[in-house]
């Protein structure tokens, strides 16, 4: 892990703000490094890769922050509609939802729209890449969870879930996900296709994090964090992380714990130390910083340092890799049984010429 980081965090207030912070400090204390104003309305996402940060809004464009040159580098304008996700797979590619229904996937070299998917009837609330960055899924508005194949760009399967989500992610060993309903999660095993835990948050749900692949930390519309063991299935820890509604949460892994980090509505970004290894206790306090805006949405950026998931060498191998080659064949033969639609509506259907002949 870098020694210096940046907290990244979006605001209603259509401002970008940069912290940099010092990792080999005794006190971890965010600086102001960096403000980007180029939105003309309130920022609703945010991803970092190794080099860029990028940001979606309300007014429907996403625009791209060098932090390598700290300049700003452009905008894409491809989506008609608010920008609700993105992501980086790896420091090649990036992949934007909006509300247009569409799900982009950009090459980050020259920032051109390689795929345009039409993923959902409704809105693209969520999206999530796969550790091999080969799949993604995504939910919408439609009341679907969708899996998409990157390699073409094309519908994998698609489950009606009779509800609209607002959030899916991968489990960062890729063999899990999590739906979020309203205050519900449903934690699905990849392998059988199936819901095998349901935590229910006192609060609608505003944002989750996989800290590990068994701990699973929920922010609701309230100023508490709430972690739970998904091989235990309870609830092992309960901490008030701010005085209003966390709003957003990342977190990232340092040598031996893990560091969570928390933006609330009360324009406090705080950072949290905990142990995974250990019995879990009330995680404490590494620096704070009140940037005085209504906060959206957060990413932490770290420079050289791609997650070694998504590293080509391991995606190529998870690619190829009889495993998980036989569980997404067994995910089908499951998907199948239960009526799952398996039609690609990425394209529209081609019309048969000369009468079918």
């Amino acid at each position: 892990m870098a020694s210096v980081l940046e907290l990244v965090a979006g605001s209603y207030e259509q401002i970008t703000f940069g912290y940099r912070v010092k990792t080999d400090d005794k006190e971890w204390t965010p600086k102001a490094d960096f403000t980007h104003h180029a939105h003309t309305a309130a920022i609703t996402t945010v991803a970092a890769s190794e080099r860029f940060v990028v940001t979606g809004s309300n007014d429907e464009t996403i625009q791209l922050y060098d932090m390598k040159k700290r300049v700003e580098h452009g905008a894409l304008l491809h989506h008609n509609g608010t920008i609700t996700c993105l992501e980086f797979y790896g420091s090649s590619h990036l992949l934007s939802g909006g509300q247009d229904g569409l799900v982009c996937v950009w090459n980050t070299k020259k920032w051109q729209c390689l795929k345009s998917i039409r993923a959902h009837k409704g809105s693209v609330m969520s999206l999530s890449v796969h550790p091999s960055g080969k799949l993604a899924l995504t939910v919408g508005t439609d009341q679907t969870l969708r899996t998409w194949n990157l390699i073409n760009g094309r519908s994998a399967f698609i489950k009606n879930i009779k509800q609209n989500s607002h959030i899916v992610r991968w489990s960062p060993d890729g063999d899990k996900y999590a739906v979020v309903i309203d205050d519900r999660v449903d934690i699905y095993e990849l392998e059988t296709a199936s819901v095998t835990a349901t935590i229910t948050n006192p609060k609608r749900i505003s944002s989750l994090q996989f800290l590990n692949n068994s701990i699973l930390a929920i922010a609701g519309d309230d100023e508490s964090v709430r972690l739970h063991d998904m091989s235990e299935k309870k609830m092992v820890c309960e901490f008030k992380a701010h005085e209003t509604r966390v709003k957003a949460m990342d977190s990232f892994v340092m040598e031996d714990y893990c560091v969570m980090v928390t933006a609330s509505n009360d324009g406090l970004i705080k950072m949290w130390k905990l142990h995974l290894k250990e019995e879990l206790e009330t995680p404490t306090l590494l620096g704070e910083v009140n940037t005085s805006a209504r906060l959206t949405c957060l990413a932490v950026w770290k420079p050289s340092s791609v997650p070694s998931a998504f590293t080509e060498e391991s995606a190529e191998k998870a690619a190829t890799s009889e495993g998980l080659v036989t569980e997404l064949s067994k995910t089908r033969r499951v998907r199948i049984a239960e009526e799952v639609i398996l039609e690609d509506e990425s394209k529209p259907k081609k019309k048969k010429k000369d009468g079918g002949k």
